[in-house]
């Protein structure tokens, strides 16, 4: 007989406001014998969600720069690795997830690293269901079907605030799309912890019905070409694109066919995640390494410091920058190159809006601003929470708002701690100018 001693890993999904932090809180607050590592990934130009998890003496990492089932998944990789150093000091990981996540290739990263596959074991994915808000979201978000479809635990919460026979028709669709996992009713997360953690749930096989392709390799880049030799150092112009910066990876290649493209995508891969370097437009990038490229709204160009043939990586499609490249004044074109599908296309309508300020606010014109903005443009703004410095006040106010629902508390002292207020919207359309309007003018 043997045992399987690998680390149990948790992955804990739901969509924006289904009440993952309330179940992480209870999960690090009651007395249940384990000791566990936390992995926090969130969406949001500004994190606040460490502040609304309680102290615990867990470890907690953040990750804050992207999304964990895409664009940070590198950085996933390297904290697992970082967290085996330290094996002792935990029994458990549980990892949350941002509620635009899909859970699909998180819990791939178990199986396609050979590293982590030998002393990780995914456990089971707990995914979290606003009973009350998860229609408005079911048929536009495709965010909220992956994450049902890939649970073996499907918590229905906050059924507190809905019918009993809304209640189970909700559970009835639930179980259309997902027949195989455990559902559990709760109000504010309470569930058993038993029943979430060390379940022995995840199931390969249910995952591959899910997602034929759930084994098959994906690649943090959506582009690659072969270049050919050349007397002069590779030029690559890029124009304002979608996002203000990209990340490139050159490698240097044996020759320009399609053949030596494919030789280094196994070499691209952890290279390409492993923590980019920023650089300046008219820098000069060294073929083995990853630059992050500042694009702004002005363009860029880099130089590859290469005159042999060379194999350029690109974060996006050359067509969202529109790329030119050359050698010296002279345009060239790849010998070969090849598309790649992007791991997880996020809704781009959905952004956030982040918003500080140092010193208090008026509670009275803090109150009044958050509860005409969530009546009146609740239906768009799916998210939002934020730690807040009330006059007069001397604990952080905690607020959590879904939709048009708000509720706040108060928390910790400020004691010592400069006073300042960060709050967070997430949805979809904001408009950023009237939120900074409204924000300030709640200033004490």
């Amino acid at each position: 007989m043997t045992t399987d001693d690998r680390v149990p890993v948790t992955v804990l999904t739901g969509f924006l406001g289904s009440g993952k932090t309330t179940l992480l809180n209870r999960i690090l607050t009651e007395e249940h014998g384990k000791r566990i590592a936390v992995i926090e990934n969130e969406f949001g130009e500004i994190g606040v969600d460490n502040d609304l998890v309680v102290n615990a003496d867990e470890e907690i990492f953040e990750m804050n720069n992207g999304c964990i089932c895409c664009t940070v998944r590198g950085d996933l990789i390297r904290i697992l690795s970082t967290l085996m150093r330290r094996r002792e000091r935990f029994d458990h990981i549980l990892i949350e997830t941002t509620g635009l996540a899909d859970p699909g290739p998180v819990a791939q990263t178990f199986f396609m690293d050979d590293e982590l596959a030998e002393r990780l074991r995914l456990d089971g994915i707990v995914t979290v269901v606003d009973a009350k808000h998860v229609w408005q979201h079911v048929d536009d978000a495709p965010e909220v079907a992956e994450q049902v479809a890939f649970a073996d635990v499907i918590l229905v919460n906050k059924t507190d605030l809905v019918d009993p026979p809304d209640v189970d028709r909700l559970e009835g669709m639930l179980c259309t799309m997902n027949a195989v996992a455990t559902v559990h009713r709760t109000t504010h997360g309470e569930v058993d912890i038993d029943a979430i953690l060390a379940i022995g749930g995840f199931s390969l096989e249910h995952a591959l019905e899910v997602d034929p392709a759930f084994l098959q390799p994906t690649y943090p880049f959506e582009w690659a070409g072969v270049f050919g030799a050349g007397d002069d150092d590779l030029v690559i112009d890029l124009d304002p694109g979608p996002d203000e910066a990209i990340d490139l990876l050159a490698l240097s290649v044996s020759e320009a066919s399609p053949a030596a493209l494919d030789e280094v995508l196994a070499v691209a891969t952890p290279v390409f995640t492993d923590g980019p370097a920023a650089i300046a437009s008219g820098g000069v990038m060294v073929p083995g390494h990853t630059a992050r490229l500042d694009v702004g709204d002005q363009g860029a160009s880099i130089a590859v410091h290469s005159s042999g043939a060379v194999a350029i990586f690109t974060q996006h499609g050359p067509d969202e920058f529109r790329m030119r490249f050359r050698r010296g004044i002279a345009p060239t074109e790849p010998a070969a190159a090849r598309g790649f599908a992007p791991d997880h296309e996020h809704d781009e309508s959905v952004t956030s809006v982040g918003l500080t300020a140092l010193g208090d606010l008026d509670e009275d014109r803090l109150k009044e601003w958050l509860g005409t903005l969530l009546q009146e443009k609740g239906v768009d703004i799916f998210r939002s929470k934020g730690v807040l410095s009330i006059a007069g006040e001397p604990r952080r106010y905690v607020f959590q708002g879904v939709h048009m629902l708000m509720d706040g508390t108060y928390g910790a002292a400020w004691g010592g701690d400069e006073r300042r207020s960060t709050l967070v919207f997430i949805g979809r359309d904001l408009d950023r100018e009237a939120l900074e309007q409204g924000f300030a003018a709640c200033r004490a």
